[in-house]
């Protein structure tokens, strides 16, 4: 059953401004006229790093220092000079300005005034990407904010960040794993990193076709969270490329726990499940944004006849199933039933099962998911 594509527009920018003057450290850069930064730079349409991930481009993505110290290329005097042009079209000359403190200039609306004071206080980030501006004449107070880079470069370059602060798991979070029978070898292969600082934060990185798109970050407290403006995409969803099978699970550490029993054409959504069941029609594409990550890869089920959705066994687990197979086709989907823990309750997941029975039984577990009986009542 093919599903259609969705469209979504970008949050707009609101303008913010901060009316403080902190003396300038830097040495001036001559803006255009000097073109020696070293912490603003381009890269090429596929950017590499240590750690190994790769991030695709579409436009000029920005470098920070240490990745490249040296810019003079022809695409970053083109971009210099792009700059300037929008802050022009806008009556500013910024050729005396330093990027990263805030500059004193002349007003184009006013002009200082009577006393032709330079009143505007201008400030243009590091690295080159929004300008604002606010006038302290009471008779004009001209203010403003602008983006000079669009989505995807901020996108890019946000990317580049986040790639520069994971490092290879500690021993400490090894350990964490291994408690949960989760292999090294499995990390290793599903790139689980963790943050480069004294808490122990994991992270769960999300590629597609091999590029790095972003991660998702888990505390021991089991605080999770994202980057800002990251692209909603399964986690794993590589694995499932032209497969007919395919297994949903409702966590990243299910997903590894199926890879333990030996399936690996297995998938986790992003962001849980909700608490309850949606009494209402499905939404239309633009306003389902719930399950955004669905719609970003519904090309990954075109060939799949059989979805084996492995959702945890509480009410939100089951609240997931039913709102996954009402989008997937509940004709192709099949539900798992957990193993009875003790006479009262269940196991919840996968990850449960691996750590308390095995990997035998989990696979088991999975190869006795029962079809979905679809009524055909009008």
């Amino acid at each position: 059953m093919p599903l259609t594509t969705s469209l979504r527009s970008p949050p707009s920018l609101s303008p913010v401004f901060l009316p403080t003057f902190p003396p300038s450290k830097l040495q001036s850069l001559g803006f255009l006229s000097s073109l020696s930064l070293s912490f603003v730079t381009c890269a090429s349409r596929v950017s590499l790093r240590s750690n190994g991930f790769k991030v695709l481009s579409q436009s000029r993505p920005f470098v920070s220092k240490g990745e490249i110290e040296e810019v003079g290329d022809q695409e970053t005097k083109a971009y210099y000079s792009d700059v300037k042009l929008k802050l022009q079209a806008q009556g500013l000359n910024v050729d005396s300005c330093t990027p990263g403190n805030y500059n004193l200039l002349y007003c184009p609306k006013c002009k200082g005034g009577s006393l032709s004071l330079r009143t505007l206080s201008f400030h243009l980030n590091q690295d080159l990407s929004i300008a604002l501006w606010r006038c302290f004449n009471l008779s004009c107070g001209w203010a403003d904010k602008i983006s000079l880079e669009d989505r995807e470069q901020q996108h890019d370059r946000q990317m580049i960040s986040e790639r520069g602060r994971l490092e290879p798991l500690g021993k400490e979070l090894l350990a964490y794993f291994a408690e949960r029978k989760i292999s090294e070898e499995t990390l290793r292969r599903n790139n689980v990193m963790q943050a480069v600082g004294d808490e122990k934060i994991i992270a769960f990185t999300y590629t597609r076709e091999g590029l790095f798109v972003g991660c998702k970050y888990r505390t021991f407290a089991k605080r999770f969270w994202q980057a800002k403006n990251t692209e909603k995409i399964f986690y794993g969803i590589d694995d499932i490329k032209g497969a007919d099978e395919i297994i949903i699970v409702e966590g990243e550490l299910d997903k590894l726990s199926m890879e333990e029993a030996g399936y690996r054409n297995c998938i986790s959504v992003p962001s849980g499940a909700p608490q309850t069941v949606s009494l209402k029609e499905l939404p239309t594409l633009e306003k389902d944004t719930g399950f955004q990550y669905l719609w970003n890869c519904e090309h990954y089920f075109e060939k799949a006849y059989r979805i084996v959705l492995a959702t945890d066994g509480d009410l939100p687990g089951r609240a997931l199933a039913e709102e996954l197979g009402c989008r997937l086709g509940k004709e192709r989907c099949f539900l798992v039933q957990w193993p009875k823990r003790d006479s009262s309750s269940s196991f919840k997941d996968a990850n449960e099962v691996l750590q308390f029975l095995g990997p035998v039984a989990l696979r088991e577990t999975i190869q006795r998911a029962e079809p979905w009986i679809v009524s055909t009542s009008a």
